[in-house]
């Protein structure tokens, strides 16, 4: 990995960018893992569980009911439509709990045994609050493509700490 493992005062890295969700709420990580270890990670069950949920379905029919279960044991199932799925490059959908909608887009590219992931989220209302949520959560991602405990990874290092500078970039 280009990072070391999460330290207690991670820096916030995300930014607002046009891109093709409209404007995105955007954060890049680079990992020293080949592409498709990092594909497997954000797409099978089995493996995005370790980070942060899992997804029950088949996929083929273009949804799945996905469960954030580092959230907690007893979570209710999202709906998650899948849009694009390009591996080990692309891949994009919209997850729906109720009234709220969340669209989600991520793209991998690989050089020089580098994988770079650009994650990225349509701009919601919410930012101080959605934007520590995925700095959390992609560095979770990359304790798990270590092979690492995911759960050393503490919440509480990013909320409310990087709220301020994710409330800033909704100006």
């Amino acid at each position: 990995m280009t990072n070391d493992t999460p330290t207690a005062s991670p820096a916030p890295t995300g930014v607002i960018a046009d891109g093709p969700l409209g404007q995105e709420l955007q954060l890049t990580r680079r990992y020293r893992v080949p592409i498709d270890a990092v594909w497997a990670a954000m797409t099978e069950s089995e493996r995005l569980e370790r980070w942060i949920g899992r997804w029950e379905g088949d996929p083929r029919t273009g949804r799945v009911d996905f469960y954030m279960t580092a959230e907690g044991d007893d979570v209710a199932a999202e709906e998650y439509r899948i849009e694009v799925c390009e591996p080990p490059h692309r891949f994009a959908g919209t997850t729906s709990v109720g009234d709220d909608r969340w669209r989600l887009r991520f793209e991998l590219s690989e050089a020089d045994g580098v994988t770079t992931l650009v994650f990225a989220q349509a701009v919601v209302d919410d930012l101080g609050n959605v934007g520590p949520g995925w700095e959390y959560y992609l560095d979770r991602l990359e304790v798990a493509l270590g092979e690492g405990d995911a759960a050393t990874v503490a919440w509480d290092a990013y909320f409310p700490a990087m709220r301020t500078y994710y409330d800033g970039l909704a100006r």
